[in-house]
């Protein structure tokens, strides 16, 4: 794949789990704001959606170009793309979803420089966790990576509980998923291939589960305890993830990296 090719899939993507979301919400659609990348070529979009079943929700493209990689000393040129989205929901018994997929390349050209590729997709119930749930997600996301190797799942499967590990709560911030970073082998069709499974297999992984708790009761002590653990998503975001560091390094949209952040959060 080229990056224009790249490009393209991640903007149709989007637009895919755009449209599985606003399928199950009763009060709303997602609004797009475009914007320009300050420190270099490209820019984004953010789709921000607040209706009655996501209590707010952001599905992101961004493709952004520069002069110097965010973190080098060298003046080395980049180009970073990816689809990125978070999913708080109104009901407390349906979890919120994370999910991103990226590519990007340290140098002049994709023939020329250094590429690779990450993402995944993990699931953070808010206080109640279903078995059977868990049990799907993880088996949507076994599943398409199975053509790719046998090792992959488990790998990725523990990666995530590695990254998504908040230290100073001493837990995983959910029941996990899958996570990589900086991956590329010496087959790069085939790691492109595997990066768009995971990307065309996302809907399957959570869309079951809303529809499955759409309907769930809820009381006022469910949604309590919903925001004090939307608070530790909050803290992980900002004190650990690698995604928000990358983009304020790199001179990204404050309004866009930030829209991990549920509307309401109590501590």
């Amino acid at each position: 794949m080229t990056e224009h090719e790249i490009v393209a899939y991640l903007k149709d993507l989007r637009e895919r789990i755009i449209a599985g979301f606003e399928s199950i919400e009763t009060n709303g659609r997602f609004v797009r704001k475009p914007w320009a990348y300050g420190k270099g070529t490209g820019g984004g979009e953010i789709s921000l959606l607040r209706g009655d079943v996501f209590e707010k929700a952001a599905v992101n493209w961004s493709g952004v170009s520069g002069p110097q990689y965010p973190g080098s000393q060298e003046k080395i040129p980049f180009f970073a793309t990816g689809v990125s989205l978070i999913t708080h929901m109104r009901n407390p018994k349906m979890p919120t979803v994370h999910f991103n997929i990226r590519y990007i390349r340290k140098g002049e050209t994709q023939e020329k420089g250094d590429w690779w590729l990450g993402g995944g997709f993990d699931l953070t119930p808010m206080g109640f966790e279903f078995a059977e749930d868990t049990a799907h997600f993880h088996s949507v996301a076994e599943k398409c990576l199975a053509p790719f190797g046998a090792e992959l799942y488990p790998k990725f499967k523990q990666h995530a509980k590695e990254y998504f590990f908040i230290k100073h709560h001493n837990r995983e911030r959910g029941v996990g998923g899958i996570f990589f970073d900086f991956f590329k082998t010496a087959n790069p069709d085939q790691d492109l291939k595997m990066w768009k499974s995971i990307g065309d297999n996302f809907l399957e992984s959570i869309m079951p589960i809303y529809h499955r708790r759409l309907s769930e009761p809820y009381s006022e002590a469910d949604r309590r305890l919903q925001l004090e653990r939307r608070a530790q998503y909050v803290e992980f975001n900002l004190l650990y993830d690698r995604g928000t560091k990358f983009g304020f390094e790199s001179g990204g949209n404050p309004e866009a990296i930030l829209c991990s952040m549920p509307p309401l959060a109590a501590w």
